[in-house]
């Protein structure tokens, strides 16, 4: 079965695939269907997923999934929460982000730094699906103050995860996929797809 994925982020494309797979879904990017980025107009992770996913199903005419997911930080009342991708602007890249949080948490204490990631999934049918299966995983950790690790992608450097003792990003896929958010989300999913 094929599936489209509503973003065109490389990490997460990889992430999916290797989840999916063995349940015979190939997951291909929306820019192999010329789908462009929908404005997320949400104030939530689902509204901006639904969004997505009925964007993505609609001019590819395929089942969709899509996950909108953010960083969460206590100390800054949720932010960067939804804007997590473009918290240091609309045109920010990981880097701009990274250093965005450190300047916000300057001065904040380690026990004062904890924060966690949410991804939400959402999986259309089709587009006028009434019925989204929607799922959401949470990981909980701290931020660090300086980055650390070259795995992953977006705030993962920063993200301390007490149970592994290092950072997101010094952890390998597979851990990565067991312990994160959306590995959470997209576990509660295919248990959701392969019962109907």
């Amino acid at each position: 079965m094929k599936v489209v994925l509503a973003s065109g982020n490389k990490g997460k494309l990889n992430e999916f695939n290797q989840l999916l797979n063995p349940l015979d879904i190939e997951v291909l990017p929306q820019s192999e269907f010329n789908v462009t980025s929908v404005e997320e107009t949400g104030l939530t992770f689902i509204e901006n997923a639904i969004l997505k996913a009925r964007h993505a199903s609609e001019i590819s005419g395929l089942p969709a999934i899509a996950d909108d997911s953010g960083l969460e930080v206590d100390a800054l009342n949720g932010a960067p929460g939804i804007y997590s991708a473009r918290y240091a602007g609309d045109e920010a890249n990981d880097a701009a982000n990274n250093q965005k949080l450190l300047q916000e948490l300057s001065g904040v204490t380690p026990e004062n730094r904890t924060a966690r990631f949410q991804c939400v999934l959402v999986y259309l049918k089709h587009p006028a699906d009434p019925t989204p299966i929607v799922c959401q995983g949470s990981w909980e950790g701290t931020i660090l103050e300086a980055p650390a690790g070259e795995q992953g992608f977006g705030y993962d450097p920063l993200f301390w995860v007490p149970s592994k003792q290092c950072s997101s990003a010094e952890l390998s896929r597979d851990e990565k996929n067991s312990l994160s958010h959306r590995g959470q989300a997209l576990r509660k999913l295919i248990k959701l797809m392969s019962q109907g």
